[in-house]
């Protein structure tokens, strides 16, 4: 009678031991602006970045603006028009970009609050894009075809496509600037410019710095990343793998976000359950988004053997805002993303380390979230 009592107690023992649900606890968690939806477009580069900027701007000044996504979207396509005509067309072109392409356009244009322009003609619709960059297309490849000679408007029909899907936007002035999230009106009464706006954020935009992990270039070298939606051909500084994870977890440490280039694709990256991980085991691939299983070890030599063969692919933009564990301590990190609250857990993701390790292209930081090792060796 007692054998079996205890036979029957191990067994419950080992299926909580093996086969145990997700159970998380916060260890790090910085604050953020809303979880908001980017609809049916390819703007998550707007959203994931426009979101770590609100998040520095709470860091820096204790204020929470909501910045304007589709501002940045709007500029940037801009450049994307110019950059694509001057290639001759032997470049990308599309809804996608990176972070630094909403530096860029901060830098260039300035920011605006999401008030001053939402970015579609009316407040009720979804944002949808696919008409749009299609007419937009279209314009581009024809000034290519016919030269910008023989085809000279080519730039005042490409703005007015962008005025008609996602409104007019008057560049001098906007009239209510540094609306905060919870209604509080800051500078009341003044006009600024986008510029100047941007100023009175007190975001500094020469901090910020972006890092990666690969082994085709020299480590602590500047590398371009030959990537699609690199169209602006941006610089990402290069750091051993062990290195990188180091980085992102001292800036979460110090209290920095961090904009994240990943891929989503993968089937373990549940857009239900909001867990991302990589199995040890494939026949866990679907379990493992439910329970706890054994995750495989990424080497900077799979990770590098994985992007080469196309299996890791820059799918997407998020906003690493904080770190979480399950009941067996091993440690996740809290990305917000932009498809509404009804993904993930409440718009978030938790991404284990080993799918950070594997799938995460690159991320955006503040260069004091940097380890001291770090800044020496990239000199920052």
């Amino acid at each position: 009678m007692n054998k079996s009592i205890f036979y029957i107690a191990f067994l419950l023992f080992s299926y909580v031991g093996f086969s145990q649900t997700y159970e998380f606890h916060t260890v790090k968690d910085i604050e953020t602006t809303p979880v908001i939806s980017q609809d049916q477009t390819g703007t998550c580069w707007s959203f994931a970045t426009t979101s770590f900027l609100e998040s520095e701007i709470i860091r820096i000044t204790g204020k929470k603006v909501d910045l304007s996504e589709m501002y940045n979207v709007r500029n940037t396509y801009l450049d994307k028009a110019e950059n694509y005509v001057s290639r001759q067309g032997k470049t990308q072109f599309g809804e996608g970009g990176l972070a630094h392409d909403v530096i860029n356009s901060a830098r260039k244009y300035g920011v605006v609050p999401e008030n001053n322009f939402i970015g579609k003609t009316d407040a009720d619709l979804v944002y949808n894009h696919e008409k749009m960059v299609a007419e937009l297309e279209a314009i581009v490849k024809k000034a290519v075809a016919q030269t910008p000679k023989k085809y000279p408007n080519w730039k005042a029909d490409y703005a007015s496509v962008l005025d008609t899907y996602l409104g007019k936007y008057d560049d001098n002035k906007i009239i209510s600037p540094n609306i905060s999230i919870d209604g509080k009106t800051a500078n009341e009464g003044k006009s600024l410019t986008p510029k100047q706006f941007l100023a009175s954020t007190k975001l500094n935009l020469d901090d910020y710095v972006t890092i990666t992990s690969f082994t085709n270039e020299p480590f602590y070298s500047k590398l371009i990343l030959n990537i699609p939606d690199n169209f602006a051909n941006g610089s990402m500084y290069n750091m051993p793998l062990d290195e990188f994870i180091q980085n992102i977890d001292n800036a979460l440490d110090k209290g920095y976000t961090l904009a994240l280039d990943t891929d989503n694709s993968e089937v373990t990256f549940g857009r239900e359950s909001g867990v991302a991980v990589v199995p040890e085991n494939v026949n866990d691939t679907k379990a493992i988004l439910k329970e706890i299983k054994p995750e495989k070890n990424v080497t900077q030599e799979y990770r590098q053997s994985e992007f080469e063969n196309y299996d890791t692919q820059d799918d997407h933009l998020m906003h690493i805002v904080g770190k979480v564990a399950d009941q067996k301590g091993n440690q996740y990190y809290k990305v917000k993303n932009s498809w509404g609250t009804k993904a993930g857990k409440e718009g978030f993701f938790y991404m284990s380390v080993p799918y950070i390790r594997l799938k995460a292209i690159s991320v955006l930081l503040n260069k004091e979230g940097l380890t001291k090792k770090t800044k020496i060796a990239i000199g920052v």
